[in-house]
Parts: C-alpha cells; structure tokens; sequence
C-alpha cells in the first residue's frame, strides 16, 4: 500500500467545516490509491473509497479463516504495533500472515491519516445482515472492507428520505426513495464512511447497510474507529 497522506487538520474530528454543500454536490470520492481516503476531510464528502483488488496471497489467506466451522470475532483497542499483529494472530483459527499484515498496514495508515497513536480494530465472520436497516453512525468515521463475501451498501443523498431513518414505527415512511439507487461497495475497498458525529456533519452521515450473505455464505468484515 503506498504511503499514507499526512492529516489535513490539527485536530480533524473536532474542526471539520460547518459548511453544508449543494444539495447536487457529489458526496463520495472514489480513487484506486490511497490518497483518495483524505477526502472524507473535505465537507462535502461523506463517503471516501480507495478501491483495490486483493493479491493471491491475501485471498488465500482469507480463504484459510473461512475453510472451517470456528469463526473470527477479534477486537482490538490500542496501538498499531506488533502487540496488535500477535494479538491478531492468536485469534486466527487458521495461519494467517497476509491478512495479518493487511490489516496492520490498513491500521497503520487509519492512524497516521486521523493522527491518533489509538486505534479500534474489530474482524468478524458473519453469516448474516449485522445492520440490515438503513441507518447513519453516530461516531465520527470508520473504516470499513469486506474480505468476503458481499461488501456494504449505501445510498446517494438523492435516494434518502431521512425522516424514515431509525426505528421503524407505524405512519413512519420509507428511508429508501429510489431501490435501483442503491451502491455497494466492492470486496478489499477501502471505505471511509463520515457519520453524524462527525462536527458539522450533523444529520448529513452516509447512509448505510449490511447485505443479506446468501444462504451458506460468509462475510468477513473489517472496521476500524480512529481514536
């Protein structure tokens, strides 16, 4: 992965611009290099993608941790150092050392992008919808790839009714407008999601889901929360 682009801001989850964009303004940024992800800095973008496609060795070794029944469910808080990897590597139910160094590169730039020396790291095998609602994060960012199976979907501002977001209850309408504008991420993107805690992104977070795997299917998901 080449080299991460230095931070933008001193502090850029407490003074991102209040600015609110044009209604018809473009809120997400795909790029096939990493110096897209710092455009979840600029107002307007809520949704941030650095697409890529995922080498032999890495496939193999993701393909190892779904061959058998034990799943993953790893969680991690803390630095990027090697105390993560080896705490990765213990989790593992197969070997896994390009994985492993996937994930700590992708940690390494999340930290070194937010300038944070804390990072929280989870990885799970799923085997169905996690969020199967559309629905805004609360948080500030995060940092999403799917190793396999179906990655995540989101929604153009132009396809939202956001009166429709959050539980649902009678009289209460649709979030989703138009169905056939519905995005999904590719497998080993990059994707940085901005959510309503970020400051002056109040009620404009990238509107998401978790697919449905298809019956017998798989997910592993990576997230990352910087700070």
């Amino acid at each position: 992965m080449p080299a991460a682009t230095a931070p933008l801001l001193d502090d850029p989850l407490l003074e991102a611009s209040a600015i609110t964009p044009d209604a018809g303004e473009l809120h997400w940024a795909y790029g096939d290099d990493i110096d897209v992800l710092p455009r979840i800095f600029d107002p307007a973008v809520t949704l941030a993608v650095m697409t890529r496609r995922l080498d032999a060795a890495l496939q193999a070794s993701i393909a190892a941790q779904l061959g058998g029944e034990r799943g993953v469910s790893w969680h991690w808080r803390g630095g990027v150092d090697q105390a993560l990897a080896d705490d990765l590597a213990a989790h593992l139910p197969a070997e896994g050392a390009a994985l492993i160094d996937d994930i700590r590169t992708v940690a390494e730039a999340m930290a070194y992008l937010f300038d944070t020396e804390t990072i929280g790291v989870r990885l799970r095998t799923l085997e169905g919808a996690m969020c199967p609602r559309f629905h805004v994060d609360n948080l500030a960012v995060r940092l999403v790839a799917t190793y396999a199976g179906p990655a995540s979907e989101w929604l153009p501002e132009s396809a939202v009714n956001r009166a429709g977001l959050g539980a649902p209850h009678p009289g209460k309408p649709e979030a989703l407008r138009d169905p056939e504008a519905i995005q999904r991420l590719g497998v080993g993107d990059l994707a940085l999601l901005k959510g309503d805690g970020w400051i002056g992104n109040e009620g404009r977070g990238l509107v998401h889901r978790s697919p449905q795997p298809a019956p017998g299917e798989r997910r592993l998901l990576l997230a990352l929360d910087p700070g």
